[in-house]
């Protein structure tokens, strides 16, 4: 087994794990630190393929931004330390069936699809060329999308802000 096998099974098993341990804990702060893993993990998996923009991405948006956003909200709301409700055995037993679900349907899309070759040849992934393709205004641009996303966060932001800083009734 060669190197880059071994970082790829490690980057895979950080994320997989990680990922496994942000739903299933009951404490909600350990929750965002597994899932920050989990982020981590999928940024070194950009890495490992060479896609070192969408990797950079990656770490900006979801590792620094996202994440620190759910940890600051655990803390704005004061229940960092609490254990979250214990589930119902129904309930875990559906959440885990409804994965296996659709674990199996996107196997079998997988298994169904047809891959076609293309004779074009690929795009060079350069920050330029991934920036014209996102931004531009032409046919292929995705700016008026990328705007709209922008201020639909910013609402969401400042309505996560109002509900976290309204006072509860004094109860005397």
């Amino acid at each position: 087994m060669s190197g880059s096998t071994i970082i790829f099974y490690m980057l895979a098993a950080l994320t997989l794990v990680s990922g496994l341990l942000a739903v299933t804990t009951r404490q909600i702060f350990r929750a965002a630190i597994f899932l920050l893993f989990s982020l981590i993990g999928i940024a070194g998996l950009f890495f490992w393929m060479q896609y070192d923009f969408i990797a950079a991405v990656q770490i900006v948006v979801y590792v620094g931004g996202i994440t620190v956003l759910i940890i600051f909200s655990i803390f704005l709301t004061q229940q960092a330390g609490d254990l979250l409700p214990k589930q119902k055995i129904g309930r875990q037993v559906f959440s885990a069936l409804a994965a296996f679900c659709g674990f199996a349907l996107i196997m079998l899309q997988l298994y169904q699809h047809t891959f076609n070759t293309t004779t074009e040849q690929p795009v060079e992934p350069s920050v330029a060329n991934i920036g014209n393709q996102m931004l531009g205004v032409g046919e292929n641009g995705f700016a008026l999308p990328f705007e709209v996303v922008s201020i639909l966060l910013l609402a969401a932001l400042i309505g996560c802000i109002v509900i976290a800083l309204r006072s509860k009734p004094a109860t005397a």
